[in-house]
């Protein structure tokens, strides 16, 4: 008799079959080592009966059959005289299964996932299947470098205890993001595009660091979103491989994509396949003009706009699908708007799944669609591309699951993402000096899309924080609403002989009218409070020492047609804003500032920008502007002079004594220089500014011409891990002679 292991089942079905006769008659059969399975049970499985002659290739047969079931852990047969013996070992039954070193899965997801439980019968094969599983739990959740190790504890009676011992190692961080084929886009652009983000060590409270597949998936379409609002309506992402390093502890991605032709419109139209609607009638609502270049944006808006001008007319079941015909040879692109039925039935329920921690309301608020709705194809895309915009889920997938008759239920599927942010930085300035600045952010507090923000700056010459709140959807309507607190202080020693100190808060609410258009309202409560005032200082700042209140409620009109607010290379932003002070506290007056930018971009990477700032502010009531809210001109706002470089200063004491209005514009023109990857570009400039003369100033005591200042110069800007960092060089070529002038500056800071 041959005895054959399961752990070698080749190697005994070898040894069995060589103890056997090529044929032999079976008379009886006999089974041996049985504890809780029945005889009957077993030879249900050989299919072998008393009377017959079997063969070896039978007997080795009965053998696979009898290992299949899992339920022995050893099987032996042998045919000796006219009787068959089968000798059986059974598998052990598990008392309990235990898990042990996961801090990171707890064992009920763990449990969940693998086919062994108590009571059930231990089998070797079942065990390494479940070990598969559970490594596949730590692979989903970023963890490639998990082990584990199965241990088993006998007991009596058979019986056993399983353990999974797991080393579940670090997380499988993204070392680094390669971009093949991207000739018109910096690798460091299309990096800030996706999802999946290089390891640093400032995302330690980010998940974008960390890899996952389904991520990276996202990130292809997310990539084709970005090409396609640029122009580029032929891109496609031809790979996109992640290779996991030795140690299996980080990854590197690599994108290939081919970006194709930049197509600009050639013509536009609308085509009508309903006889009651009349395309003439729609061309308004199109935003797509000839001369443009191709944005997907815009095609998609234009869907949204004539979809729901349809459905006030009452077409409720209408499809409106663009036709896109493009000349490769020219670059042209043609867009027709063809309109034509679409499918009749109605939302029943819509299922809202995944949102662990994102209440239900903050997603159904953002949908184009409701229950008993019409199904309309161009809502449904547009509310998906508005939960995504939320920044609040790594995947956003809506389904359309036809019921009965003519109605269907939407299910919304949904995975969430870290929304916390902590960052710090530590840095010089040539304002401020050496900086410290540390400050975190939760875009989704509670659940409910709500944000709040602490910040907190220290340098040799401020000390400032700042902590705001902001509820997007106040009183459940698309309005905007925050409070802010603040506190400052400043010195302003070097240019004007004393120190700033300002404390108060702010209430706030916004809305916009279009995507583009939105308007602002403030309210602002502070002290002002001018301290540390010099033995030598003007007079007219000396008179000014002390604390003072500002009570004020001002507005802000914005459009924005920028392209990118970060990496703007096409479009203008304007924003015209008014404040009045005077309810209640110290200060009467009433203010006005208005910008304007303008960008376009010549060959992809150079970029031109125009640029106007202009802003009033005069007292009422008999009250003079106080020196802390007049107008200053130098620094990075006006480039080759100091902070408070230009405008009105005291004869004697050389401070700087600010102005009622200001003007401030130029051109820049930036390029690229190589170091795109690491996010660093070079600009040139002029800058032209002007500061008119603050009120009620004797003109025998001050310097003080409003002729225009000129400087030109050039920088370099850095999109660096603790924000933006500008160095600029500034040649004055048109100044007076007690203007405060510098060559060098260096800033910390993202500015228009």
């Amino acid at each position: 008799m041959k005895k054959i292991c399961l752990g070698t089942f080749i190697f005994g079905l070898m040894a069995s079959t060589s103890a056997l006769a090529a044929s032999a008659y079976v008379k009886d059969i006999k089974v041996s080592g049985l504890e809780r399975v029945e005889k009957e049970t077993v030879l249900s499985y050989v299919d072998i009966k008393p009377g017959q002659n079997v063969s070896d290739e039978k007997l080795n047969e009965a053998l696979k059959q009898l290992y299949a079931t899992g339920m022995f852990e050893d099987v032996a047969i042998n045919v000796n005289g006219g009787t068959m013996v089968i000798n059986v070992s059974e598998n052990p039954i598990i008392s309990q299964v235990l898990f042990d070193g996961n801090d990171k899965v707890d064992d009920d997801m763990l449990s969940s996932e693998i086919s062994l439980s108590p009571h059930s019968t231990y089998s070797r094969a079942k065990v390494q299947d479940d070990v598969r599983r559970i490594l596949e739990v730590y692979k989903r959740s970023g963890r490639y470098a998990a082990v584990v190790n199965p241990e088993i504890i006998r007991r009596d009676q058979n019986r056993v205890d399983l353990i999974f011992n797991i080393d579940e190692g670090p997380l499988a961080t993204i070392d680094k993001i390669n971009f093949i084929g991207n000739t018109h886009f910096s690798s460091n652009e299309l990096q800030e595009a996706i999802m999946s983000k290089e390891s640093r060590w400032y995302r330690i409270f980010s998940s974008a660091e960390n890899y996952d597949a389904e991520k990276t998936n996202y990130d292809k379409e997310l990539l084709r979103r970005f090409y396609l609002k640029k122009g580029y309506a032929d891109f496609r992402v031809v790979s996109a491989v992640a290779e996991l390093s030795p140690d299996k502890k980080s990854f590197t991605i690599t994108f290939v994509v081919d970006e194709g032709k930049r197509y600009t419109i050639r013509d536009v139209k609308v085509v009508s396949d309903i006889p009651d609607v009349k395309a003439e009638d729609l061309m308004r609502f199109v935003e797509v003009e000839t001369g443009d270049r191709y944005n997907s944006d815009d095609i998609d808006d234009t869907v949204s706009a004539l979809t729901d001008e349809l459905g006030k007319k009452g077409f409720a079941f209408v499809d409106v699908e663009p036709v896109i015909t493009k000349d490769t040879a020219t670059g042209d692109a043609d867009v027709a708007f063809r309109i034509k039925e679409g499918a009749r039935f109605f939302i029943d329920r819509i299922n809202i799944r995944g949102n662990s921690r994102t209440q239900d309301k903050v997603i159904r608020r953002e949908l184009r669609i409701e229950e008993g709705d019409a199904f309309n194809a161009s809502k449904i895309k547009d509310s998906r591309r508005n939960v995504e915009n939320l920044d609040y889920f790594e995947k956003v997938d809506i389904n359309t699951n036809a019921k009965d008759g003519n109605r269907a239920d939407l299910d919304i599927d949904v995975k969430e993402k870290s929304t916390g942010y902590f960052n710090v930085g530590i840095g010089y300035s040539t304002v401020n000096g050496a900086l410290v600045r540390t400050g975190i952010t939760e875009n989704n507090f509670q659940g409910l899309g709500q944000r709040l923000g602490f910040d907190i700056g220290v340098s040799e010459r401020s000390q400032d924080f700042d902590l705001s709140f902001t509820e997007p959807y106040f009183l459940d309507r698309r309005l905007r609403a925050g409070v802010d607190l603040f506190h400052s202080r400043q010195d302003y020693q070097d240019e004007s002989s004393y120190d700033s100190q300002v404390t108060g808060g702010r209430l706030r609410a916004g809305w916009n009218y279009t995507d583009d258009f939105s308007q602002q309202l403030r309210y602002t409560l502070k002290q002002d409070e001018i301290t540390d005032v010099g033995d030598y200082a003007s007079q007219y700042i000396k008179d000014e020492k002390g604390k003072y209140s500002n009570s004020s409620i001002g507005t802000t009109f914005v459009y924005d047609k920028r392209d990118s607010a970060l990496y703007t290379r096409e479009g203008y932003f304007l924003s015209a804003g008014t404040d009045v002070a005077g309810l209640g506290g110290d200060e009467k007056y009433v203010k006005f500032d208005g910008k304007a930018y303008w960008y376009h971009t010549l060959a992809d990477y150079y970029t031109i920008k125009l640029f106007a700032n202009a802003g009033s502010i005069q007292g009422y009531g008999g009250e003079d502007v106080r020196l802390t809210n007049r107008y200053f001109l130098g620094g990075y706002t006006m480039r080759g002079f100091e902070v408070g470089g230009i405008g009105a200063r005291d004869k004697y004491t050389d401070d700087a004594l600010g102005g009622n209005w200001m003007v401030y514009t130029g051109a820049e023109f930036g390029f690229p220089i190589g170091l795109d990857e690491l996010g660093i570009s070079a600009h040139v400039f002029t800058d032209v500014g002007m500061v008119g003369k603050p009120d009620n100033f004797n003109e025998n005591d001050i310097n003080y011409d409003d002729t225009p200042r000129v400087a030109v110069g050039f920088g370099f800007q850095w999109l660096s891990p603790m924000g933006q960092i500008d160095i600029d060089f500034g040649f004055p070529i048109v100044k007076e002679d007690y203007d405060e002038t510098e060559v060098f500056r260096l800033n910390f800071g993202s500015r228009l």
